[in-house]
């Protein structure tokens, strides 16, 4: 059985614009960011201490001691996201248990754990002291060894390790996987840890922005005056599955995976260009075999980064020409999730599409060269679609483009 239909069932969100789809739907509608200013990374000597606000979430009588031993900050993310996606699925843990379901989970840091663990080495010269938990928590593989295993998963058990086109390149693998007959059911998206010292790196090679004074209009992609992005995080999960296995439990079909389009640059390992991208986007429209005025809406990757935001709007127009949709990044509002991305601005693009309503590209005050060419709103419009394009780019030079279309 190939070249069947995929289908989205369920979704579930842990972000910066809130826990679950409900309240992240409502801060979408109204441009709330959820970026402050932490004096803790200042303190640790960061040249910015701009971030996401994100709590983690107190799992004590929702799973055993042993299983939240096991888990870092980014896999209790991903728990309290799948959770909700499975309930919105209609999917129970015995249906999991008498069914093989699949997880492709977006993940390529634990820094954390990693840190403490060399910590306790250095400090007590004794290795047994780091903890049975250590291992598990530090791998990239953290977050699908823990939910397979919380949830009894039966199917593929993969993490997607392609910096910022994670999660985007999991629900695109999960896609084909479904569409060949090798899996009638995958649970997909991608975590991101949100604390300093998973991101000092970044900070060290001046790659955020410094406009402390205003967190709130840190992050401003596509605008002239941009000057960095901002580090985010939490968690995205998308129940995907045949259209026939959905149909025949009675699933609630939320939206169709139309196509996946991937690339690599094969260019410089962080500075992005124009033709990777723009395949990836050519290759997402071949497959899906949509006609450029059907795409209602383009979730860019823009991240508020000087040559990124550029080199992506080139690739855009390049594609779309005067044919192009409004296109906005949602990262001017939660800053840039890294590899919770994909997933997370497919929910948030679903989010608009099922209420009518495209979320404002919030502080895009003044257009450059390339940006002027695309239809890019500062403020939210009400506006009715029924497909969508969202682009992933990572470094390595690693791109990913779903289409999404509403059902």
């Amino acid at each position: 059985m190939t070249n069947r239909r995929v289908v989205i069932t369920g979704m579930g969100i842990y972000s910066c614009l809130g826990n679950g789809l409900d309240a992240v739907k409502e801060s979408l509608y109204n441009g709330v960011s959820g970026i402050i200013f932490d004096q803790a990374r200042k303190d640790l000597g960061f040249r910015s201490a701009l971030t996401s606000h994100m709590e983690t979430p107190d799992l004590k009588g929702v799973l055993s001691r042993s299983q939240r031993a096991f888990m870092p900050e980014q896999a209790k993310y991903a728990y309290v996201a799948t959770a909700e996606a499975l309930k919105n699925a209609k999917i129970d843990q015995d249906y999991l248990d008498s069914h093989i379901v699949g997880l492709l989970y977006g993940n390529d840091s634990s820094a954390e754990p990693v840190y403490k663990s060399c910590q306790t080495m250095f400090e007590k010269h004794d290795t047994t002291l780091i903890g049975s938990g250590g291992i598990f928590q530090s791998m990239n593989s953290t977050v699908t060894m823990n939910l397979s295993c919380i949830y009894r998963l039966k199917g593929i058990n993969l993490t997607v390790s392609g910096a910022c086109a994670s999660s985007s390149h999991a629900i695109g693998l999960g896609a084909l996987l479904i569409r060949n007959g090798l899996q009638d059911m995958i649970v997909c998206g991608g975590a991101q840890e949100v604390n300093p010292y998973a991101v000092g790196s970044f900070d060290g090679i001046s790659a955020f922005s410094i406009r402390e004074s205003e967190p709130t209009k840190a992050s401003r992609p596509f605008d002239r005056d941009r000057d960095g992005l901002v580090p985010g995080g939490g968690a995205a999960t998308v129940i995907i599955e045949s259209y026939e296995s959905a149909v025949k439990r009675g699933a609630p079909i939320i939206a169709e995976v139309l196509g996946w389009g991937f690339s690599s640059n094969g260019d410089h390992i962080s500075t992005p260009n124009v033709d990777g991208p723009t395949r990836s986007l050519e290759m997402a429209l071949q497959q899906s075999g949509v006609k450029l005025n059907e795409i209602g809406y383009i979730n860019a990757h823009a991240t508020s980064t000087k040559v990124g935001d550029t080199q992506e709007a080139k690739a855009i127009f390049n594609v779309f020409g005067d044919a192009c949709p409004e296109v906005t990044s949602t990262k001017s509002q939660t800053g840039h999730e890294m590899w919770m991305a994909g997933a997370s601005e497919t929910i948030y693009s679903i989010l608009m599409m099922k209420n009518g309503f495209i979320a404002p590209n919030i502080n895009f005050e003044n257009p450059d060269e390339d940006s002027a060419k695309l239809k890019i709103p500062a403020k939210r419009i009400e506006k009715n679609f029924d497909m969508f394009l969202t682009n992933s780019f990572g470094f390595g030079g690693t791109n990913s483009t779903l289409i999404v279309k509403n059902l």
